[in-house]
Formats: structure tokens, C-alpha cells, sequence
């Protein structure tokens, strides 16, 4: 099996396959792995049912010790596609908090920051 990440890779129904292409995936095209879906009226608005999640979109945690929490996503950490939220730590035994990590797909986006020309081409593309 080669050791570098193809693009003309099509997929594979072995799970170590599927695993190697995703941690092996560049950080400009592990960007669209990190999207969540939208709510409902974001949905109709946009049609669009999921897009990649940015600083200051608003969130709802769906899954997890953290589940039905909202905030503001705080930082995106695409080379572990790992999301930060405003408000959401974990308490380390010596008091001190941390950011706690979140996967993009266990998150549901109630409004997007859409203060950047790029993102509004993105989302009206359709």
C-alpha cells in the first residue's frame, strides 16, 4: 500500500483504507471533513444540509457530556479536526481548566458567521 496521500483515490470498503486516506488527507482539503450540519431554517435558507464550521459560528453540542450546551466555536484545529468552544472545559485535577475538544460531526450549527465574502459565495453557490 503507498505511504503518500492519492486524490484520485475513490474509496475502499477496508476500514485501515478509509483511516489512511483521512489522516493522510492534506490540511486545505481536510476542511470540508470538518462540517456540521445546519438547523432547520439555516437548511431552507441556504439549501444546503451541512457546511464547513469557522470561528464564530453558532453552535449546539448534540452529542456528549456537553449535549444540548450552545457557544461560539473559539478555535478550529483542522490537523486533529477537532473544534473548541467558547465556555466548554474540561476540569484537569489541579484545578485548572482546559478547552475541551469537540468533532465537527457532533455539532449542530443555529447561525454562521457570514461576515466574509468567500463564505457568503460558498453558502449562495448553490
Amino acid at each position: 500500500m503507498k505511504t503518500e496521500w492519492n486524490k484520485s483515490w475513490k474509496g475502499s470498503k477496508q476500514p485501515r483504507k478509509q483511516r489512511k486516506y483521512i489522516y493522510n488527507i492534506p490540511l486545505h482539503l481536510a476542511r470540508k471533513l470538518m462540517s456540521s450540519h445546519l438547523a432547520k431554517d439555516l437548511i431552507k435558507k441556504y439549501g444546503k444540509r451541512n457546511v464547513p464550521v469557522r470561528k464564530g459560528d453558532l453552535i449546539k453540542i448534540m452529542v456528549g457530556q456537553f449535549k444540548g450546551k450552545t457557544g461560539k466555536i473559539d478555535k478550529v484545529d483542522a490537523k486533529h479536526r477537532k473544534v473548541y468552544v467558547e465556555g466548554i472545559y474540561t476540569i484537569k485535577r489541579d484545578g485548572t481548566k482546559m478547552p475541551y475538544p469537540i468533532h465537527p460531526s457532533n455539532l449542530l450549527i443555529i447561525s454562521l458567521e457570514a461576515s466574509d465574502k468567500v463564505r457568503r459565495k460558498v453558502l449562495e453557490r448553490k
